[in-house]
């Protein structure tokens, strides 16, 4: 199973290495296999129409929105972005199911002394099962962290926009 896992990970690398850093991309392999249950997939980008990108607060530009797919079949989608920290930026994946509800968000690469916490399994829980309806709201539905105030508020902001993209995204039947 391990070696499995291992060979997955290697050729999944080798085919999307032009489409993510392959430190971020093996983490976003490692947790698409763990939440979807699978050992193969495909992971395909979806470039959303330049003229709609502009009305979205999130990023979906190239390389940010992906399908995920078995043997032709749609099981989710992951969505890898940036945030910014106190004085730098952390790397972020959303996962959703086909309806766009989240089934997972982690960070992938945390890069300031402080505030880490984020990071935590306990706390990104938290947005398991919102969706496009959902309005985070940072000491209300998101709970705060002492010491990484700068990057909760950053991440809520972030899953925000992303799922306010998505509203839009589905209002112009793009998906």
């Amino acid at each position: 199973m391990k070696l499995k896992l291992s060979l997955l990970v290697f050729i999944s690398l080798v085919c999307f290495a032009f489409e993510l850093p392959k430190k971020i991309q093996k983490k976003v392999n490692k947790e698409i296999v763990s939440v979807f249950s699978i050992e193969t997939y495909t992971l395909n980008p979806i470039k959303i129409n330049e003229g709609i990108l502009s009305q979205l607060p999130a990023d979906f530009s190239e390389n940010h929105l992906f399908q995920i797919n078995q043997d032709n079949g749609l099981l989710g989608y992951a969505y890898v972005s940036k945030a910014p920290s106190k004085t730098d930026e952390f790397d972020y994946l959303v996962l959703f199911d086909t309806n766009f509800i989240i089934l997972k968000s982690k960070v992938l690469i945390y890069r300031e002394d402080y505030g880490n916490e984020i990071g935590s399994k306990r706390w990104l829980k938290q947005f398991i099962g919102k969706s496009q309806n959902d309005e985070l709201k940072y000491g209300d539905n998101i709970a705060a962290i002492s010491g990484a105030t700068i990057s909760v508020r950053s991440m809520t902001k972030a899953v925000n926009d992303v799922l306010a993209s998505i509203k839009i995204l589905h209002e112009n039947k793009m998906f």
